[in-house]
């Protein structure tokens, strides 16, 4: 928070976009309010919340878990998410012989609609290299540590198709609320960098 005695001034990049916005303004090709509306949408809709709630319902119900691995869209449409800003959304199981994760090897692109914008070190250039190279090895490094036997699968998202792990239910949740499961769910597992915990 700024103090009003002392006010911090906008680094570079902020007056650079400050620039656009107004340019952009005054050559007429956004309206009043675009830009905070915009922002508003991408903190309370594009939320890693959605994915969360898509993940509690699928351990609860094995119908509806069927539905999202054959369509990810049609399925997380039926909780009334957003998919708009998606072409394609592939939902991937986790499972103990199989270890889902997920990257955008091009640049930064990911299912925004369930995991909303996507962290630094998903962006990052060492990510985005490694996990492809060595996965097990920066999995890891990240504090999941895979077995030997279990296999991993690298997706590379991309503007067309996006990726979404279904992480594997943590033990000692038996009787939980879809609620209290969401609860638990993290955008790192749904990206397929950690396990979900019971906590």
């Amino acid at each position: 928070m700024t103090n009003p005695r002392h006010p911090t001034p906008p680094s570079p990049i902020e007056n650079r976009v400050r620039a656009l916005e107004d340019a952009l303004r005054e050559r007429g090709h956004i309206p009043d309010g675009f830009v905070d509306a915009a922002i508003a949408r991408a903190e309370n809709d594009l939320s890693p919340k959605s994915g969360a709630k898509v993940v509690a319902r699928a351990w609860v119900d094995p119908d509806y878990r069927a539905r999202l691995l054959k369509n990810g869209m049609a399925a997380c449409a039926e909780l009334g998410i957003d998919m708009a800003n998606e072409k394609n959304v592939v939902i991937v199981e986790n499972t103990p012989e199989v270890h889902n994760v997920i990257v955008c090897t091009q640049c930064s692109c990911t299912a925004w609609s369930l995991l909303g914008a996507p962290p630094d070190w998903y962006k990052s250039p060492a990510y985005r290299a490694r996990v492809v190279r060595e996965s097990r090895v920066l999995l890891k490094e990240m504090g999941l540590d895979l077995p030997d036997t279990t296999a991993i699968r690298v997706w590379d998202t991309s503007g067309e198709s996006r990726f979404m792990a279904l992480p594997m239910r943590p033990a000692g949740t038996e009787g939980w609320s879809e609620e209290q499961l969401a609860s638990v769910v993290t955008r790192e597992a749904m990206i397929g960098v950690a396990r979900v915990k019971a906590t």
